[in-house]
């Protein structure tokens, strides 16, 4: 059965959320904020100098526009291009935190620094992912966005027949656990099977969703794998993130190991802090919403939070305005924390 997607862009205040629907669930969430100009994203060319070649690690360090730093690998480069030259990059992956962004060399010996082409809009790049699919919008866009939002932030996901999925990022690599839940059967390999094909198809989806790769560990539930099976079923789950996957053998711990390409940043990093929790911008952004969606003609919406977040709305003040008129009032309370906003309208 071919899968179907569809296109939603939900175009807010400060923020642009293109979410991708694969089969009636989020597949990939795009976030575009109004501050956000000035570093490459993906799709993006620029022209870099090389800054560090490291021959252990088999890359090279780049310095682009802006002191942006970029990372290609070192066999695209050839024998003897070393510090100083300049070469045009396509950048493949943004920068992660602590992470450099990656890229492919598409030229040695480019002009000066410069941005050559920026990255795509996000309605082009939400187009790429279903070609000639409708971008639907409006009030449906924003409830898929919403949803998308707390899918990917979420770490324990229910699977179909019963199962359960956990998905844990750290700093060295993706950690999945599959556990079988209540949809053990009578014959436990059979189940197994079953449940474990269901979870890799979900692992798939969801780290496309949450913007993650590199080193993915899955911990298959039950024993005896049926390795013929599950290597069909990683492949189909993962086509659509090839060129790039590698899948290593299902060890004797009932163990795969995986590497997926980084082609974004992690949702997380662009909407949580250091600590785990919405940073003030993320909370800023989400009440804004909230004060749209009650400002029901002829109402007066007042939003009350914590100081932060009325420090970072207010840079939202006049978007808002925009669209509602001055019929809102947003007032900080130091007793309330980031999370305990409070909307209405009379």
């Amino acid at each position: 059965m071919t899968a179907r997607r569809r296109l939603f862009l939900d175009d807010a205040v400060g923020e642009r959320r293109g979410v991708v629907w694969l089969d009636g669930r989020p597949e990939r969430l795009l976030l575009a904020r109004d501050g956000d100009a000035g570093a490459p994203g993906p799709g993006a060319v620029v022209v870099a100098r090389v800054a560090r070649v490291e021959k252990g690690l088999g890359v090279v360090f780049l310095e682009g526009p802006g002191g942006v730093s970029l990372i290609v690998a070192r066999a695209a480069l050839p024998d003897g291009a070393g510090q100083g030259r300049f070469v045009r990059v396509q950048v493949l992956a943004p920068a992660r935190r602590d992470k450099a962004a990656s890229g492919r060399v598409l030229q040695v010996d480019a002009a000066p620094p410069r941005w050559i082409t920026p990255t795509p809009e996000l309605a082009e790049r939400l187009q790429g992912f279903a070609p000639g699919a409708e971008i639907e919008t409006g009030a449906g866009a924003r409830e898929a966005a919403d949803h998308a939002v707390e899918e990917a932030l979420a770490i324990e996901f229910p699977l179909r027949g019963g199962g359960r999925l956990t998905v844990e990022q750290t700093r060295a690599l993706v950690a999945v656990d599959v556990d079988m839940g209540t949809s053990a059967g009578a014959d436990d390999r059979a189940s197994a099977t079953r449940t474990n094909q269901i979870a890799l198809t979900e692992t798939a989806r969801l780290l496309r969703l949450k913007g993650l790769g590199g080193l993915v560990i899955v911990d298959l539930a039950g024993k005896g794998h049926n390795g013929p099976v599950l290597m069909e079923a990683v492949k189909a789950a993962f086509a659509a993130d090839q060129p790039g996957v590698a899948v290593g053998p299902i060890s004797k711990f009932g163990v795969l190991e995986l590497t997926v390409p980084w082609r974004s940043a992690p949702v997380a990093e662009r909407l949580l802090g250091p600590d785990g929790r919405p940073d003030a911008l993320t909370a800023a952004l989400a009440m804004v919403r909230e004060i749209e969606r009650a400002a029901q003609p002829g109402r007066q919406v007042t939003a009350l939070c914590a100081p932060d977040v009325a420090a970072a709305a207010a840079s939202l003040a006049a978007g808002l305005t925009a669209r509602i008129g001055p019929r809102f009032t947003i007032t900080p309370q130091p007793a309330r924390g980031r999370g305990e906003r409070e909307v209405f309208a009379r």
